[in-house]
């Protein structure tokens, strides 16, 4: 899943050709390479390697094309690599099965679907270009490629749906928890289920999606989507306030934005601590940790709910099973989870 809430700009409906991929990653040293030797590797003609290099810029990236020299990427983009995200994961990797795929248009999509057929717990879908993810409220998570961090995690709980109230806040707290550890100490959490930056720009989306039984057990499909890097021509196309973590590194002295396997390691360790402390315990215990990340604690915010009626009041936390708490000119009121946008006044 990826910048807004996740979804593709109008230039990229079309989706990148597995032969677009191929060339771009024999383009990952940065240097120049010619049409020549990219065809002979690969087994096509020149001018097959032309036509799918044509309009990469529109995915972001800063190809650079030099008669007699070939072609060379500017900044080419960190790709994603399973085997090197298990070496970072050391003993935990067996928790995890990651696939990773180039062009997907929604990994909770694909992943609620092999959730179905019966995948186990563990499974991870990651996505170099996602081309229809989508963020809460039906809204389209949008970003180029190599820019941002989108996958789904599927997560089995012996739980039943109702006792998994709380989780998205909990996944959250993971993510926190997994920028900490890298070093970025000033993201925040808002209710509920987005990651704010430093300015209170959303570096992150977090969305739930569950199969199962009232009584158990339950299936949850994580998506995620993170801000790595936030390319200009994608700003006119997002209605909210945005940031990534390289504008979150960018003040930090010695800082730089840490390498794409290795954060999306160190995301995958901190979401299974919390998943497995939550089976446990709920969000119960989990909620002071998240109060202590609130972007709006104590704040005065106000409330839109589904109805198109708001309710002003001074957000005092969350309950025991992640739902609002505000304390409105009528007394404490509790909103739960998932019907409603949070705002400041």
């Amino acid at each position: 899943m990826k910048a807004a809430s996740m979804g593709a700009p109008p230039s990229m409906h079309h989706t990148m050709k597995p032969i677009t991929f191929a060339l771009l990653r024999q383009l990952v040293d940065g240097k120049f390479h010619s049409g020549e030797m990219l065809a002979q590797r690969l087994g096509i003609s020149r001018a097959s390697v032309s036509n799918a290099l044509h309009g990469v810029a529109d995915y972001g990236l800063a190809l650079y094309s030099v008669p007699g020299r070939g072609y060379c990427l500017n900044n080419p983009p960190q790709w994603l690599d399973a085997e090197l995200i298990a070496r970072h994961l050391g003993k935990q990797a067996g928790q995890f099965q990651i696939d990773i795929f180039d062009n997907l248009p929604s990994s909770n999509t694909l992943m609620l679907q092999r959730a179905a057929q019966g995948a186990a717990s563990g499974n991870v879908l990651a996505v170099e270009l996602q081309s229809g993810g989508r963020g809460r409220l039906g809204r389209s998570w949008h970003s180029s490629l190599g820019n941002a961090l989108t996958f789904s995690l599927l997560w089995r709980f012996e739980l039943d749906l109702s006792a998994l109230s709380g989780l998205s806040l909990a996944v959250g707290v993971a993510l926190i928890r997994a920028l900490r550890a890298l070093g970025i100490v000033n993201a925040r959490l808002k209710w509920p289920n987005d990651v704010l930056g430093s300015n209170d720009g959303k570096l992150a989306g977090i969305l739930l999606e569950a199969q199962g039984d009232m009584l158990g057990p339950s299936a949850v499909v994580i998506g995620i989507g993170l801000n790595l890097s936030m390319p200009k021509h994608l700003l006119p196309q997002i209605d909210q306030p945005v940031l990534s973590l390289e504008d979150m590194v960018a003040g930090m002295p010695g800082m730089n934005v840490p390498e794409r396997n290795y954060l999306f390691a160190v995301i995958l360790r901190e979401l299974q601590a919390i998943l497995h402390e939550f089976a446990i315990n709920g969000f119960a215990a989990l909620r002071a940790e998240w109060e202590s990340h609130h972007a709006l604690q104590n704040q005065t915010v106000r409330l839109l709910l589904p109805d198109g009626r708001t309710e002003m009041g001074i957000a005092r936390g969350v309950t025991d099973n992640g739902a609002l708490i505000l304390e409105t000119a009528g007394g404490m009121q509790v909103f739960n989870a998932g019907e409603i946008g949070l705002r400041a006044s």
